[in-house]
């Protein structure tokens, strides 16, 4: 793709230009924020730090994400090559403080680093002390000097589970620097299929529609999920499950009331809060009707307990295998949270407003998987319909239908792999 040199030149300079100012202005802010001060902190002195000490024999697997959400997106992928190519060392980079802090002990990879500011010395030193064999980037959070250098060293380079809108720089007239970016990839694996028409339409042919590599882990988590006994107890019988998962006081303000009404009272309720802090727990404990904490339900002395108040974090995806129907936490606030987790066992799924932010959730909203509602009016509809179990045949068939349609995205990178490498996995060797 031919780009224009002088608008290409004029961006490139104000990318620089803006990289470096962002590195200093965070410094500025680093003793007012504590984030900011995680990702100033967690930089410092970088290259010794990251100095490897392996010897040039070992290959190696550089992956890049932003936060934690692009972490579990590209997690099947890096599991699944570890799995397959155990003798590869793994370097697993983060942009965001927020992913990096809660993965920065992840036993996956080899080594958990920040990726140092996108300056083209930056970009230099860094490649130089890790030495990628082959690099992964998860989703978005490109960088050009990055990217430049890794096309330079002809360091075959993979983007996975992308996403692309046409509003996006790629396709403005300005956009000549983010359209040479997407030529540094050897492939570009999208989501779907409006992602690869937009790519095609401005002359990219190095693009695949793979799918979602969150749904290949979520199905592959739910097809493994373990029982847990304290919520078996509390949903055993026959009586309807309704779910709430990552849920905000905005959401519980807006389906709290429809649970106090007489039609529902038969429906037994698992609220799993987004912040499981006291004040919330003992917040639900008074709002919802007959409850009480997981930490502290017996079956035999809460019998007549209608509402579990989840009081722990790390379970809800084990939990939604009890549940006929699901509440997806934070469309009355910025955004929804995962969709995918509870998609996987079939559930219907009821969300605010706020969820356009997700591919998925779009999908499920447009094809009948999920009810979107902006009242406690209209939950009270969702529900009357739901809580039927003719009512839920379609929307659990609309859901699986597009996992099925978006799975296989990890199989589809493994692909690549076998074609750069010209290894076959040691599992498929055996």
């Amino acid at each position: 793709m031919r780009s224009s040199g002088l608008i290409f030149s004029v961006t490139h300079i104000l990318y620089n230009l803006s990289v470096s100012f962002f590195s200093v202005a965070v410094r500025a802010v680093a003793p007012f924020s504590s984030k900011t001060k995680l990702w100033v902190e967690g930089r410092r002195d970088w290259k010794n730090r990251y100095r490897q000490s392996n010897s040039r024999a070992v290959k190696t697997l550089w992956m890049h994400v932003s936060s934690l959400g692009e972490f579990e997106q590209g997690r099947p992928v890096l599991e699944r090559f570890r799995e397959d190519y155990p003798d590869w060392q793994i370097v697993l980079s983060f942009f965001s403080p927020s992913g990096y802090e809660i993965r920065k002990n992840y036993p996956g990879a080899d080594r958990v680093v920040y990726l140092p500011a996108d300056t083209p010395g930056n970009a230099r030193v860094f490649l130089d002390l890790i030495r990628p064999d082959l690099a992964v980037f998860v989703k978005y959070d490109f960088w050009f000097n990055y990217l430049s250098e890794l096309s330079e060293r002809k360091i075959p380079t993979l983007l996975v589970s992308a996403l692309f809108r046409k509003e996006q720089p790629f396709f403005r007239w300005y956009g000549d620097l983010w359209r040479r970016m997407l030529t540094f990839f050897d492939e570009i694996q999208v989501q779907n299929l409006h992602s690869a028409e937009l790519l095609k339409a401005a002359g990219y042919e190095n693009t695949v529609i793979a799918g979602d590599t969150r749904v290949d882990r979520v199905l592959a988590l739910a097809a493994s999920a373990r029982p847990n006994e304290r919520v078996a107890a509390f949903t055993s019988g026959n009586r309807p499950i309704f779910i709430a998962g990552s849920s905000w006081e905005a959401d519980e303000n807006v389906f709290l009331p429809v649970m106090k009404k007489e039609q529902f009272s038969h429906l037994l309720l698992i609220i799993a809060p987004h912040a499981p802090s006291e004040r919330n727990v003992e917040r639900l404990l008074a709002a919802a009707p007959g409850s009480v904490r997981y930490s502290e339900y017996d079956k035999d002395k809460h019998q007549e307990c209608k509402t579990l108040i989840i009081d722990n974090v790390g379970m809800l995806n084990t939990l939604y295998q009890y549940a006929h129907i699901a509440w997806i936490g934070g469309g009355f606030g910025k955004s929804i949270h995962n969709t995918l987790e509870p998609a996987a066992y079939g559930l219907p799924l009821i969300y605010g407003p706020a969820y356009r932010h997700f591919e998925e959730a779009v999908q499920f909203a447009a094809r009948g998987g999920a009810l979107v509602v902006r009242d406690s009016a209209g939950v009270e509809a969702a529900l009357t319909i739901l809580l039927k179990p003719e009512g839920r045949i379609r929307p659990s068939e609309a859901v699986l239908g597009y996992l099925n349609e978006s799975k296989g995205a990890t199989d589809t990178a493994m692909r690549w792999f076998v074609y750069q490498t010209g290894v076959v996995s040691k599992q498929k060797e055996q």
